[in-house]
């Protein structure tokens, strides 16, 4: 019997990605979106998204055999109540862009063992940033990707963290400024900024309309490899070292450390792999920013520290916020 279990633990571990895939490609078809106005039979579902019939049938059952359909009696399917919450496109909490991106880089990870053998990235995408900033939907998508990664985070900041001491913060690569507005919503005495390149204004000033914050929280416009640092009391490095190699990651520090005012701090959270490097969940994380960035990855927050005193913070402490993310602050004593 002991046999049997641990075969069937592998064999079920080696076919994981078919569940995975199967809800992905839900998610590529826009099929949530369909069924986000009621339920629909399995030939309307089929005629609105063009499915063949061969495979329709199993594939809809399948995600109410994962949950995230339900089928009522007259055969119906419509979006479970356990999942709406995410993924009806009218939710606050939707996370399609996050969902897209994931069903993008599942083909990146069929190259997983090309990376083991060459230490490359596999996601050969422009990372021209001008370019990128020139395709306005494409912008979008991936804020609203982003804005789902840290829907957890921006509330967990603005709890955990004590701000009392605090009269402005910049969150640095703030993108459009979701993580900015929540803590700036949550504690009205703060000056609040997102600095970013200056492409991303626009789609900030948009975002903020949106959120009745436009007032609240400014933008400031620059490079953070190439131009000062925004002077504040805090600032934050949001999923941004875990895009660079750690001499990069270094160089960012050292600049938040000069724009730092004594007593200042620098706050950098990602999802950070436990010190003991036993987890699953974060490690699979850092194979993910391994396949699609020249140089990033996860780390422990030992690491960040370590990287926190080398650009000149004596101060180090770490603060769990979420499941998967915590923040490193190191402080500025000198």
């Amino acid at each position: 019997m002991g046999t049997k279990n641990s075969d069937l633990s592998i064999l079920d571990l080696a076919a994981g990605y078919w569940s995975a895939k199967t809800f992905l490609s839900a998610v590529e078809l826009g099929l949530f979106g369909v069924l986000a106005d009621g339920g629909r039979t399995e030939p309307e579902i089929r005629e609105t998204l063009g499915l063949h019939p061969r495979a329709s049938r199993d594939f809809l059952d399948s995600l109410v055999a994962l949950k995230v359909l339900d089928r009522d009696a007259e055969g119906r399917y419509a979006i479970s109540a356990a999942a709406a919450n995410q993924l009806d496109p009218k939710h606050p909490s939707y996370q399609g862009g996050f969902l897209r991106m994931h069903a993008w880089q599942y083909g990146v990870w069929g190259k997983l063992t090309d990376l083991l053998k060459t230490g490359d990235m596999q996601a050969h995408t422009d990372r021209d940033f001008n370019k990128f900033y020139s395709r306005p939907e494409s912008v979008r998508n991936f804020m609203s990707a982003m804005d789902g990664a840290n829907s957890a985070v921006g509330p967990a900041l603005a709890e955990k963290f004590d701000w009392t001491e605090v009269s402005s913060f910049v969150d640095v690569g703030g993108a459009r400024g979701n993580i900015a507005a929540v803590i700036a919503k949550a504690h009205p005495q703060l000056n609040a900024g997102t600095f970013d390149l200056p492409p991303v204004k626009p789609f900030f000033d948009e975002h903020m309309d949106r959120l009745g914050m436009t007032d609240r929280v400014t933008f400031h416009a620059g490079d953070f490899f190439n131009d000062s640092l925004p002077t504040a009391d805090v600032l934050i490095f949001g999923h941004v070292l875990h895009d660079w190699n750690d001499e990069q990651r270094v160089a960012l520090l050292r600049k938040a450390y000069e724009a730092l005012p004594v007593g200042g701090r620098v706050m950098v959270y990602d999802a950070l792999i436990d010190d003991d490097r036993r987890e699953p969940a974060n490690l699979l994380l850092s194979l993910n920013m391994q396949l699609v960035t020249p140089g990033g990855g996860e780390y422990t927050g030992a690491d960040c520290q370590g990287w926190m005193r080398e650009a000149g913070f004596t101060e180090t402490s770490v603060l769990p916020l979420t499941d998967a993310d915590s923040a490193v602050i190191g402080r500025k004593t000198a």
